[in-house]
């Protein structure tokens, strides 16, 4: 019986640290996300810094108000989550403190009548008359065994009983602490729920300023939409250029092959023939090195580096709502991320430049090859590559030009992904890490 205690008593001690490493990873998780998006308030306040130092609202002013509002809900969030953990972690490790503190009571009570009889029986003749009354050797052995036994289990019953004394209290300390982290949590929460409220009152000021002038507004996002059909335009008609040369190459080479091949036959009629017909079945295949640049492109979505150091994004990819025109949308074929003046603009990974353009309102752009992969960068004010040079991940190849109210820049980053000679755009925030 004594022995099942001990047992039993060591289960509880293992479910408890198993309960306190889940808690804990749970709290590690809460606060990286806590980390990540106090980072990106921090970055969107900078940039808001500077948009506020211009004498007239702006877009991006509203939409960078936008980002700091949603950034800051969901620390908020964060915070809740945090704290509805803690609260968690303390009703259960409070059961689990009573559950031990019965088994202590029940602990002592086997380790009394331990002791008590420990006490009847401290006699060293009572105990060589019991071993020496046995019927016979065996049972004197075993005698013998059984009060060497008990000796070994007080021990043991009082090692248990310290070491689930000393998992009480520290457990206990354990739970002060959280309880004074959750309070400073609560207080960090009404701080940010204030500023919530100022950044909402300054997101509705902006909106009332830009909505004066709405037929600005509306020309404006006219020739925006013109220029990014154009960029459209001007990126299919270069990767599909590329892909057209690289296929005619790989028919060249072709021919050539079959052209030496039917040399060294003899230049018979028949050898002809099938070199003719080998050469009209040549299909473009891409390179073993570029179809393996081309997985170890798929193996990081999720983790590509952003393609500025700092900024934080002001449109998304695919339909967006216009911030200050009711029931207007655009359409963004990538992603626009706010970035400070002139910020130096970097490849996503390892490469091949394929193209640059010059689009009138695009600014530069640039288009590096990943195997099937393409990334895009435009607005760029200089570029710092050519065609044909390799880039390596997180080399600078440009910088961005400056907005018309020349406080910020902005980097126009997409994806395309190359399928059997056909070009698909792809939404790059799957592929940036968060």
């Amino acid at each position: 019986m004594v022995t099942v205690i001990l047992k039993n008593s060591l289960f509880v001690l293992l479910l408890i640290s198993t309960g306190f490493v889940w808690s804990q990873k749970k709290s590690d998780q809460l606060q990286a996300e806590q980390n990540k998006l106090e980072k990106k308030l921090s970055t969107t306040k900078s940039l808001l810094d500077k948009v506020k130092k211009g004498t007239e609202s702006s877009l991006n002013e509203l939409k960078l108000i936008e980002n700091q509002v949603k950034n800051r809900e969901l620390l908020v969030r964060n915070f809740d989550n945090q704290i509805r953990s803690a609260e968690l972690t303390i009703s259960s490790k409070s059961d689990q403190i009573k559950e031990l503190q019965k088994r202590l009571v029940r602990l002592k009570e086997q380790y009394k009548k331990l002791l008590i009889y420990a006490y009847k029986h401290r006699n060293k003749s009572a105990k060589m008359m019991y071993i020496f009354s046995s019927s016979n050797y065996f049972e004197a052995v075993k005698r013998t065994a059984y009060l060497k036994r008990l000796s070994e289990i007080q021990q043991k019953q009082f090692k248990v009983i310290l070491q689930n004394e000393k998992t009480i209290h520290k457990e206990i300390n354990t739970i002060k602490q959280e309880k004074d982290h959750k309070k400073l949590l609560l207080e960090e929460k009404i701080v940010e729920k204030q500023q919530i409220e100022k950044d909402k009152t300054a997101k509705q000021l902006a909106l009332e300023k830009l909505r004066k002038d709405e037929n600005a507004l509306m020309a404006e996002l006219k020739e925006q939409e013109r220029q990014k059909a154009e960029l459209k335009r001007r990126i299919k008609l270069a990767i599909e250029k590329e892909i057209a040369e690289a296929e005619a190459k790989a028919k060249k080479e072709a021919e050539k092959r079959a052209s030496l091949a039917s040399k060294s036959s003899g230049s018979s009629s028949a050898s002809k023939t099938t070199a003719s017909s080998s050469t009209k079945e040549v299909t473009f295949t891409d390179t073993k090195e570029n179809i393996a640049l081309g997985k170890s492109f798929e193996s990081n979505r999720g983790k590509l580096p952003w393609p500025v150091a700092k900024g934080s994004i002001t449109e998304n990819y695919g339909k967006n709502a216009h911030p200050t025109l009711p029931n207007v949308y655009t359409n963004n074929n990538g992603i626009d991320i706010g970035a400070p003046k002139n910020s130096q603009v970097r490849s996503v990974f390892d490469g091949e430049v394929t193209s640059v353009l010059n689009i009138p309102g695009a600014g530069k752009v640039v288009i590096i090859k990943h195997g099937a992969y393409r990334t895009v960068y435009s607005n760029l004010q200089e570029s710092y590559v050519s065609v044909g040079d390799k880039v390596s991940s997180k080399q600078a190849i440009g910088s961005l030009l400056a907005d018309e109210e020349g406080n910020l820049s902005t980097s126009h980053f997409e994806i395309h992904q190359v399928v059997e000679g056909t070009v698909q755009r792809i939404n790059p925030t799957l592929w940036l890490a968060q």
